[in-house]
């Protein structure tokens, strides 16, 4: 069994086909599956997709691209939060590469979700791009908070901080088509115990699907790709993977 850690299902460009998407998902050997919010309104979205399937189950969060939709917005996350069948806070953290949100606005909202986080006791999914020393030094104000990296591409030294500070790794398509050598470095290093998979659906789709749609299903393709990479059995890998999704999700 596979569990994706990070899909965006409840999007429009799934809103045709979802049947046929899970569908082929099960038969790719992914039984659960989380739908994951970016802000306010996305994050309603997904919780209504999620209660709508027994194997899937929503994040809510407030992406960085959204920082700025203000506390109401964030006040309406935390109210989502508190449905059944929310199990993280995110994707919510600090980006900047191409963010047209302030810095102020981010740290603003990343410190509201992870005191969410902690109050309801839930994990966090943490978006960070080209901010991880900024992201590091915030996030040991809040000893306690559990959670991964999302979409993880950066190299040792960015590995090693998220480690040492109890977070998971979450790794997806990136990896069978990057060029860089030290974010497949990175992923060679990632200790199994702390590793998770996702796809990011519907982008980021894998080799050989590059350019169409991704969808929950690929994850066995980044599987294969990291098990070769890593010299290890593709069986440990999937067991390990799914090992530690359900016990940082509780799913």
């Amino acid at each position: 069994m596979l569990i994706d850690t990070h899909s965006h299902i409840h999007f429009e460009e799934f809103r045709e086909d979802l049947t046929d998407v899970l569908a082929r998902a099960h038969a790719a050997g992914v039984d659960k599956i989380l739908c994951v919010g970016c802000n306010d309104t996305d994050s309603a979205q997904a919780v209504a997709v999620a209660r709508a399937y027994d194997n899937l189950w929503a994040t809510v969060g407030l992406h960085p691209h959204d920082a700025d939709r203000g506390y109401e917005a964030l006040e309406d996350v935390a109210r989502l939060a508190r449905q059944g069948n929310v199990v993280a806070i995110g994707e919510c953290g600090l980006d900047n590469f191409r963010s047209e949100t302030t810095a102020e606005d981010q740290e603003r909202a990343l410190r509201f979700q992870i005191e969410l986080g902690l109050e309801l006791g839930l994990p966090m999914i943490f978006h960070v791009r080209d901010a991880f020393p900024q992201f590091f030094d915030l996030l040991d104000e809040y000893p306690g908070v559990q959670g991964l990296v999302h979409c993880f591409t950066a190299g040792i030294p960015e590995l090693e901080g998220s480690l040492q500070r109890g977070l998971y790794i979450a790794l997806n398509g990136i990896m069978t088509f990057t060029k860089d050598a030290h974010q497949l470095d990175a992923a060679r290093q990632v200790p199994l115990d702390r590793l998770v998979l996702e796809t990011d659906c519907p982008f980021l789709a894998p080799v050989p699907l590059r350019g169409k749609r991704n969808e929950p299903a690929n994850i066995a393709l980044t599987a294969k790709f990291l098990a070769n990479l890593r010299g290890e059995p593709l069986e440990d890998l999937e067991a390990a993977t799914t090992a530690n999704a359900e016990r940082l999700f509780k799913i």
